[in-house]
C-alpha cells in the first residue's frame, strides 16, 4: 500500500489516518517493514523491520526476521524536530519580507502582534501545527508570546517545549517579566509537552533577567547574536537599535547586557541545564560556555536576511551541538524542517546527508530521549539505491508511525 495516496487511510494496524492534526500512536506490539529504515545512528536497513510496543521502539531488525506490515515505497526515519519556531506568527506569512535592516523588520512584527485578535492568533497557531504534522515534525521548540500554543499543541499530540517569551528592558517591564517567569515556571508537563522560558533577546530583556531565568529548572531559549545591529548595540550602545528602542519607548542602556559571553555566563548551560541559542549568526567561536549550549540554526531564514555564511560547520567542529529550526512564517515560506536540510545540502554538498538529517531529528536537543518523537514514513521512489538522497528529494506528505506514549523528557 503506497503512502502517496493521501485520500485514503495510509497505514493499516497503526491507527494512522490521512491528514490529521493529531498523529496517531501505536497501541500494541507492531512490526513494520519498508523499502528502507534509516535510524541515522547506524547503517541503513534495506527492507528492515521496525518493532514497536505501544509506540516504543523495541527493535530494529534485518529483512525477513519476522512477519511485518509492509508499508511499501517509503523510508522510515526518526521524527523531525523543529527546534525553533514561532507558531503565533503564522499569520504573517508573506506580510513582512526579511530585509537587511533588522530593527525595521521587527517593527512590522510588533505591529502585527499588537493588532492581531486573539481568535486570529489561535487560528494562526493551528495552521502552523497543521504544517508541522504534514511535514513530519513530531517535536517542536515553540517561542510563545503568551503561552497560547500550549493547549493547542497538547491537543494536537505533538511534543516538545513551549518557551514562554518574556520582554522587559526597563526596570518596570523587567519586574512584570519576573512575574511571568515565576508563573510559567510552575506549569506542569502535559504528556509529551513541557514548559520552557525564553528571555527574548539582548536588546529586549534586562541583563538581570537572564540570570533570573537560570534560577528555574526549566529549559531556556534566547535569540542571540542574530544581527549586526544587535552586536553593535551591545558593544557600543549605538546603532539603529537605539532609535528602534526609543521609538517603542523602552530605551534603557543601563539594562543592556555587555556581550553574548555575559549572557551565556548568566544562563549557565551545562549537560544538565538545557540552553538553546536561536540563530547565533555572529557568535564568536571562542565564547565561553558555547560548547555547553545548543545552537539552533535556521538556514532559510538566515539566508533571507542576507547574513554572511553561518558558522555552523566551525561550531560542529568545536563540539557545539547545532540543530535545525525554521523560525516563523514571518521569515520562512513554510515550517518544513526537511526543506531546511535540502537547502543546506544544496549549499554544502560535501557534508554527508546523514549528518544533516541528524541535525534535523535531534530530540535530545529539546531534552527528550532520542526516540521520543517516534518515526515518520517518507515516500520514496521504488527501487532507489540511495535512500538518503531519495528522502531529500521527496516532497510528499510524511506520516508519523509511532511515538513514545507518553514521550517524557529526560
Amino acid at each position: 500500500m503506497s503512502l502517496r495516496d493521501a485520500s485514503v487511510p495510509l497505514i493499516r494496524g497503526a491507527r494512522l489516518l490521512h491528514f490529521s492534526c493529531r498523529p496517531a500512536t501505536v497501541q500494541r506490539m507492531n512490526a513494520f517493514t519498508a523499502r528502507w529504515i534509516l535510524p541515522l545512528d547506524r547503517p541503513a536497513l534495506p527492507g528492515g523491520i521496525l518493532v514497536l510496543d505501544r509506540g516504543r521502539t523495541v527493535a530494529l531488525e534485518p529483512h525477513g526476521s519476522r512477519s511485518a506490515t509492509d508499508l511499501g515505497d517509503v523510508a522510515l526515519l526518526p521524527g523531525l524536530v523543529n527546534a525553533h519556531t514561532h507558531l503565533d506568527l503564522c499569520g504573517m506569512a508573506g506580510m513582512a519580507p526579511p530585509q537587511r535592516n533588522f530593527p525595521a523588520w521587527l517593527r512590522q512584527v510588533i505591529a502585527h502582534r499588537r493588532s492581531r485578535p486573539v481568535e486570529a492568533i489561535e487560528a494562526d497557531i493551528r495552521h502552523g501545527i497543521a504544517q508541522c504534522v504534514r511535514w513530519g515534525t513530531t517535536l517542536v521548540g515553540d517561542i510563545s508570546g503568551d503561552g497560547a500554543s500550549w493547549p493547542l499543541l497538547a491537543e494536537s499530540g505533538l511534543g516538545g517545549i513551549v518557551f514562554r517569551e518574556v520582554l522587559g528592558l526597563t526596570p518596570e517591564r523587567a519586574e512584570a517579566a519576573r512575574e511571568t517567569l515565576r508563573t510559567w515556571a510552575r506549569t506542569p508537563p502535559t504528556g509529551p509537552l513541557r514548559a520552557g522560558l525564553s528571555p527574548h533577546a539582548p536588546y529586549s530583556v534586562h541583563r538581570d533577567l537572564f540570570a533570573e531565568a537560570a534560577v528555574y529548572p526549566l529549559p531556556v531559549c534566547t535569540h542571540l547574536a542574530e544581527s549586526p545591529e544587535e552586536m553593535e548595540l551591545l558593544a557600543h550602545r549605538q546603532g539603529s537599535f537605539v532609535e528602534f528602542l526609543q521609538g517603542v519607548g523602552v530605551w534603557h542602556p543601563e539594562g543592556l547586557s555587555d556581550s553574548p559571553a555575559s549572557i551565556l555566563a548568566a544562563l549557565k548551560p551545562s549537560p544538565t541545564r538545557l540552553v538553546l541559542l536561536a540563530h547565533g549568526n555572529y557568535l564568536d567561536l571562542q565564547t565561553p560556555h558555547l560548547d555547553a549550549a545548543t545552537v539552533v540554526y535556521c538556514p532559510r531564514t538566515h539566508a533571507a536576511f542576507g547574513h554572511p555564511p553561518h558558522p555552523f560547520r566551525a561550531m560542529r567542529a568545536r563540539g557545539v551541538r547545532v540543530v535545525l529550526g525554521t523560525d516563523s512564517l514571518a521569515s520562512n515560506p513554510d515550517l518544513d524542517v526537511l526543506a531546511e536540510v535540502r537547502f543546506l545540502h544544496e549549499r554544502h554538498p560535501d557534508i554527508p546527508v546523514i549528518q544533516l538529517l541528524q541535525m534535523a531529528t535531534n530530540a535530545e536537543a529539546l531534552g527528550f530521549p532520542r526516540d521520543a518523537g517516534g518515526w515518520i514514513a517518507v515516500p520514496i521512489p521504488s527501487g532507489c539505491s540511495d535512500p538518503y538522497a531519495a528522502v531529500l528529494e521527496s516532497t510528499g506528505m510524511r506520516v508519523r508511525i509511532g511515538a513514545e506514549n507518553p514521550a517524557r523528557p529526560k
